[in-house]
């Protein structure tokens, strides 16, 4: 086990409370051994940040990361990403020797404490690969997001979970392309500087998902694909059932605009019995806090939808 190692992840608005304490609380209930850290940026109130203590998290307050004035355009359909390049600010942590950077939207079901013993080259990240089948047909993704480009697509069980995808010279583009809700990162002063130049320096106008593209651009050649069971994107469960297994996902990701917070209990559609799984880290969340936190769990839930 590395001697200073965290996961972490980021909160620049309250209304990502309860994904961050069911995140802490998922990684508490498969018995983690390391902190998990909350970057927030100075949008984030301070009665938040005392909650964050409170409920055992690490605070670490940072600025925002952002592109240079008018380099980079989100479409309207993705503008909840705007805040994403500060999650590039977890390579600034050079407190700790190893860092799993880990989006709020994610629930943890199994301990994956070998993520922070990970072998990993100097300057390397680790990462699962994006999905690019573009299931609902968004007109905005590339062209080349389609299932027959995609990494996951020859993936079956169980080799899937101890031989991913591998990238060769004549993949598809899609191929050398990461999802950044789970990263695994050896934090360094160099690393960030480096990446925050490419930020400022690169031609980053076509990027369709901010750090993530910036990551899969920069670490080209330099990331090494994780199964896909350490970032199961919900969608995967029905695009990739070859692959999937309930059993088998250790931290569940649940990408797109509605988060199971958001989403009334009973509408969740294709996705309820997912939404499902959160609700119940939920319901076990809020027996504690109202029993020992009263005013806390009252802040946590006025942005949840009930």
């Amino acid at each position: 086990m590395s001697p200073t190692a965290a996961y972490v992840t980021l909160l620049t608005k309250s209304n990502y409370l309860p994904g961050v304490l069911v995140l802490h609380h998922s990684f508490v209930s498969v018995g983690a051994r390391h902190p998990l850290v909350v970057m927030v940026t100075p949008t984030v109130g301070q009665d938040v940040k005392d909650l964050l203590t409170r409920r055992g998290m690490v605070v670490r307050t940072v600025n925002h990361l952002g592109p240079k004035e008018g380099a980079h355009t989100l479409s309207p359909h993705d503008a909840r990403f705007g805040d994403t390049w500060t999650k590039l600010r977890a390579f600034e942590l050079t407190e700790y020797d190893r860092v799993v950077l880990v989006d709020a939207d994610m629930l943890v079901m199994r301990n994956m404490d070998e993520l922070l013993e990970l072998e990993l080259p100097t300057d390397f990240i680790a990462a699962v690969h994006v999905c690019a089948c573009n299931p609902f047909k968004l007109p905005h993704y590339p062209d080349d997001w389609v299932p027959a480009n995609c990494a996951h697509t020859p993936m079956v069980h169980p080799i899937a979970l101890t031989s991913p995808p591998k990238i060769t010279d004549t993949s598809p583009r899609p191929y050398f392309l990461l999802n950044s809700g789970t990263v695994v990162l050896n934090p360094s002063e160099q690393l960030f500087d480096s990446i925050e130049n490419f930020l400022f320096t690169t031609d980053i106008s076509g990027f369709k998902f901010p750090d993530q593209d910036l990551l899969s651009a920069h670490f080209e050649g330099r990331w090494r694909p994780l199964p896909w069971c350490y970032n199961a994107l919900k969608t995967l469960r029905y695009i990739h059932k070859p692959m999937w297994r309930d059993e088998e996902v250790r931290c569940l990701h649940y990408i797109l605009a509605e988060k199971p917070w958001q989403v009334r209990p009973g509408a969740g559609g294709d996705y309820e019995e997912l939404n499902q799984w959160w609700r119940k880290e939920w319901e076990q969340l809020r027996a504690e806090m109202q029993t020992t936190d009263e005013a806390g769990w009252a802040l946590v839930s006025a942005n949840a939808v009930h």
